[in-house]
């Protein structure tokens, strides 16, 4: 591992950390240099879900897409199994103040075409990744660096941010709009990553074809089928293959990769079928894994539906329909007892969580109390017994069908109206509508943490303009306290702000939280040293064949 470089700013984010303990087989020491004894030729195969877009940093904010990118790419710094900031591209991050920081690269560096990485690299895919022309969905991550707001604004007349300058090919400096302490621990995500030249020419084609810097490099996409990881030899970081690639298969539903881990035919799986939990850890042994993980279950209702709009119908609808939901009862009889209702809008294995959020009552089942909601919601425009309430969800995904039926089966017997689940064939199908804003009803969502942070949870969901904020929601409130929590020099003060902030959540309800993630997966005879992360995705560098 590269510690011998690690600023103070990295150190000082380091704080923030989850404490969650690894889990599965295999040490992280292990993990981290690649695993242990094994075969180092097999190629791994595991599940996956079709990426929604192409393959640029930017414009990946969903698991498909994150799966590969954060194999093919690498950045300033990732994240270990527990969650800590690891050196990779990165020689040091420094600060005095947590607003300017001073880049400096580990000489040497290239993209699997064989050119360099420099400090232009990053600059320039950062620029690009914020520049409102390229529309990015995670262009959002880039705002608290100086000369967002330009940048991002519709009729921008300049595309590269005051606060990022190239020094010289192997350092760079950021400058942000305020102090925050947590900058240098989101530099793991896949927004951050770097760009080679040729991508710029043609970003639609790189997509599909990236040139780029991780352990692996992207060799085959055959859409809705397959995407092919082949070992990248030039890469020189701590996540080295300990295998001979990886080969996302693409499924339909997760019924059929629990079939084929159990006759060998997959490798890896990190989500279980309802259909399967009773029986797989005694079908799998100790080749399954049940472990709490930085990762939430939600339902979305968009602020731009009728009768759902900011303000107080639609508060009182969506709290309604809140306090409408057993989330106990689905979870003992959907997910035997394997998630834990959620108390608040982040993850309990986050440092700062809170289970004693004023207004969190609202994630409570109680009849009476949804019914009164609804009826002074009606008192302000009524609701017509013919519309119907649907929540989409996708059907590739474990579970989403029998727990969105009963929240809709739930809703429907409380309030009395025509609640129903609406299905989309695929994840990238539900969000392409979410992303365009096509949605007639509510949808399933959830969160799986891109860097250990509250704000991750918090900022990217619910912060005005955010790419992943699905209910378009926007309270100048919230946005405030978020940028109070981000200037905290202390972590436990910045804690305590972003949970007030939280505060604001639980009156406007932009998402229902409904439970915390955990982790259910298993592998197959074939493979050994498999390990999943603080994230909830397996360490596939790590895997080895038996």
């Amino acid at each position: 591992m590269r510690y011998s470089h690690a600023s103070k700013a990295l150190v000082l984010s380091a704080a923030l950390a989850l404490t969650l303990t690894a889990c599965g087989g295999g040490t992280p020491e292990e993990s981290a240099n690649g695993g242990s004894e094994g075969d180092a030729t097999k190629v791994i195969t595991a599940n996956t879900t079709e990426p929604q877009n192409g393959l640029l940093p930017a414009n990946t904010n969903e698991v498909g897409g994150g799966r590969v990118m954060d194999l093919i790419f690498t950045g300033l710094v990732s994240y270990d199994a527990k969650g800590k900031p690891v050196n990779e591209i990165a020689e040091s991050i420094e600060t005095t103040d947590s607003q300017n920081y001073t880049i400096k690269l580990v000489p040497g560096h290239t993209f699997s075409d064989g050119s360099p990485v420099t400090a232009a690299s990053f600059v320039d895919a950062w620029n690009f990744g914020a520049a409102a022309k390229n529309a990015q969905l995670n262009s959002y991550f880039f705002e608290s660096i100086k000369g967002y707001d330009e940048v991002s604004a519709e009729n921008a007349k300049t595309e590269e941010m005051e606060g990022l300058k190239v020094v010289d090919d192997n350092t760079f400096t950021v400058e942000l709009s305020q102090p925050e302490s947590d900058f240098p621990l989101r530099l793991g995500y896949t927004a951050f990553m770097p760009l080679p030249e040729a991508a710029f020419k043609d970003p639609k084609a790189y997509g599909e074809a990236p040139v780029s810097n991780g352990p692996y490099k992207l060799t085959e996409w055959n859409h809705d089928v397959n995407l092919k990881l082949e070992v990248n030899e030039s890469y020189e970081g701590p996540r080295k293959a300990a295998n001979g690639g990886i080969d996302f298969k693409v499924y339909q539903s997760t019924e059929s990769a629990y079939q084929d881990i159990m006759a060998g035919n997959l490798d890896v799986l990190d989500q279980i079928p309802p259909s399967a939990l009773a029986n797989y850890q005694s079908d799998l042994g100790d080749r399954s894994v049940n472990a709490p993980y930085a990762g939430n279950a939600t339902i979305t209702i968009s602020g731009y539906l009728d009768h759902f709009k900011q303000g107080e119908e639609g508060n009182l609808r969506r709290a309604a329909i809140s306090r409408s939901i057993d989330r106990q009862q689905i979870i003992d009889k959907v997910y035997f007892g394997g998630k834990v209702k959620a108390e608040e809008f982040t993850a309990p294995v986050l440092e700062g969580y809170s289970a004693d959020i004023p207004g969190s009552e609202v994630l409570d089942f109680d009849a009476d109390a949804a019914k009164k909601l609804w009826d002074e919601a009606n008192a302000i425009e009524s609701w017509d017994d013919s519309e119907e309430f649907s929540i989409g969800y996708n059907v590739d995904g474990a579970g989403n069908k029998e727990f969105v039926e009963a929240v809709a089966n739930q809703v429907k017997n409380t309030l009395g109206i025509n609640a129903v689940a609406k299905p989309y064939t695929s994840f990238k199908a539900l969000r392409d509508d979410v992303t365009k804003k096509k949605m007639t009803g509510a949808h399933r969502s959830g969160w799986q943490a891109d860097y250990p942070s509250m704000y991750n949870f918090l900022g990217a969901l619910y912060g005005t303009g955010a790419g992943s904020n699905d209910g378009d929601y926007s309270n100048k409130d919230f946005d405030n306290k978020l940028k109070e929590g981000l200037a905290a020099t202390d972590p436990a003060e910045g804690a305590k702000i972003f949970n007030e902030s939280q505060e604001i959540l639980f009156k406007d309800l932009p998402a229902i939280p409904l439970w915390y993630q955990a982790v259910q997966g298993g592998w197959s005879e074939n493979v050994s040293n498999v390990e999943f992360g603080w994230n909830g995705v397996p360490i596939y560098n790590a895997i080895t064949g038996k």
